[in-house]
């Protein structure tokens, strides 16, 4: 895919322009100019998809986990000869810095595509037992048949692979909707998966916007199951289209990173680092708030302060020392705008940062900021900001950290640093996020884990992750086996 061409999607096994013949252009956060354009497609290239993936689904359903899993470690082989292509359009049309970050995501691409591979192998059933004297009982697990996957923007590769190897590898048809902001990099994985030569309408991709297109994906009889990742308020949308549907969301985090009295304050510091300006804070599980004891508050401001102000580099995402590039959209950029001046106006001290930066090519350039003083309900404390902010909040005990942090209806993620052992796993215990981080940033994830909100929250429903996502994408059919009495 050449930068500043007019892309294609692609559906039953064919490049094609939308039925409108309608494209948007793709704007690049990082230098400001028209890098390539996509098709504007609607719910008429929306059920055309999801009829193709009908057809496909029954063969593709029926190969062999084997023969399913060679076409998944194809498309790892291909992104892997595409390494530089893909990295360079990441940092194009998403903004993140090329060394720091782009590559990384790209390498890990890759493994979520071999780790499918592997995983659909052992994706086995059970042998219960029957209370007939005779009878055996199998339970094997069967594809759900057309798999949509709606994906978002600020990992616009790992993110849809997630949900796309998995379900594919277990036997599904799949239908993606991209975000709109990164559509030129979900054409460039497309192409990896394509060319992986898989049965015409396995796999389908329609670029378009949310409203339209997803919508489509969630509420058409033709889709067997919904997989979301995104925004909470944009996931409530899809659940309710996807009503009666199966439905994995993943959504929104307000997660804290909790700093106790007897925490180590510079491992903390730097996990913060992570926590808050790794993808420019542009990630659910962001440290979207610090909770930080007063007995340590001081030196962990200053020490904060100084990391940022040595470390995070806002700059070019082309240039090799740069850490941090640019918010990838306008929306988050005034988000930003918004919750900082909230937070200010209640009283909040601007430690480093605090507004956009100017001399860049965009004005989606916001720099790394550190704010202390912040009252529990500022926005910037309540809310996902989704920007390069870590907002300083000070705690007296370990239950003043756990009770701010099930105040919040978010549930996906909390991190705590503590001496104690103990207090961790008592933590762990009381805090209602689906994952916990006992003396790591709340931005430490394995793939292979299970990943997800806690029941009861707004951060979804149901675990992406290696092997567990397998059973979202396939259900158990029971089998009872009667022995023929004539051959008794």
């Amino acid at each position: 895919m050449g930068t500043g061409t007019a892309q294609q999607m692609f559906v039953a096994g064919q490049w094609q322009p939308s039925v409108s013949g309608e494209t948007v252009e793709a704007i690049s956060p990082a230098t400001g100019e028209t890098i390539g354009c996509t098709p504007q497609g609607d719910r008429h290239d929306a059920r055309a998809a999801i009829a193709a993936a009908r057809d496909a689904a029954g063969g593709w359903g029926r190969l062999t986990a084997f023969e399913r899993a060679a076409k998944m470690h194809a498309v790892g082989d291909i992104i892997e000869s595409r390494r530089e292509q893909l990295a360079r359009t990441l940092t194009l049309d998403q903004g993140k810095p090329l060394v720091a970050e782009a590559y990384g995501e790209v390498d890990e691409l890759v493994e979520y595509w071999r780790m499918a591979a592997e995983d659909a192998k052992r994706l086995g059933g059970e042998l219960p037992n029957s209370i007939s004297p005779g009878k055996r009982v199998l339970l094997t697990r069967r594809p759900r048949g057309v798999v949509s996957v709606i994906s978002p923007w600020n990992w616009p590769y790992t993110m849809p692979a997630e949900l796309i190897a998995p379900a594919l590898a277990c036997g599904n048809a799949v239908v993606w909707t991209p975000a709109p902001s990164t559509a030129l990099c979900a054409v460039a994985l497309a192409e990896c998966i394509v060319d992986a030569d898989l049965p015409a309408g396995a796999f389908n991709l329609v670029t378009g916007p949310g409203p339209v297109v997803g919508d489509e994906l969630a509420r058409n009889p033709g889709v067997d199951g919904v997989a979301f990742i995104g925004s909470t308020g944009t996931g409530r949308l899809v659940a309710q289209a996807a009503a009666g549907k199966a439905t994995l969301l993943e959504m929104g985090g307000n997660g804290p990173l909790v700093v106790l009295e007897d925490g180590d304050v510079e491992a903390a510091v730097q996990a913060t680092l992570t926590a808050c300006f790794l993808c420019a804070g542009q990630s659910c599980t962001a440290g979207e708030r610090i909770l930080v004891h007063r007995a340590v508050y001081g030196e962990y401001v200053e020490r904060l302060g100084r990391a940022v102000a040595e470390q995070i580099v806002l700059g070019d995402p082309f240039a090799q020392d740069t850490t941090m590039g640019p918010l990838n959209n306008e929306p988050v950029a005034a988000k930003m705008d918004e919750h900082v001046q909230d937070a200010l106006d209640r009283g909040a001290e601007v430690i480093s940062g605090g507004a956009r930066a100017g001399g860049f090519p965009t004005d989606l350039y916001w720099q790394p900021t550190v704010l202390a003083g912040v009252e529990v309900d500022a926005r910037v404390a309540v809310e996902e900001t989704f920007g390069p902010i870590a907002p300083v909040v000070a705690i007296d005990s370990l239950e003043h950290a756990i009770e701010l942090a099930n105040e919040s209806p978010y549930g996906l993620l909390a991190a705590i640093f503590t001496a104690d052992l103990d207090r961790g796993l008592q933590f762990a215990d009381q805090v209602k996020t689906g994952w916990v981080n006992i003396n790591e940033s709340s931005n430490y994830w394995e793939a292979h884990l299970p990943f997800g909100g806690r029941s009861g929250t707004d951060s979804g429903i149901g675990k992406v992750g290696g092997a567990h996502v397998m059973h979202s994408f396939t259900e158990l059919q029971t089998i009872v086996l009667t022995p023929d009495a004539r051959r008794s």
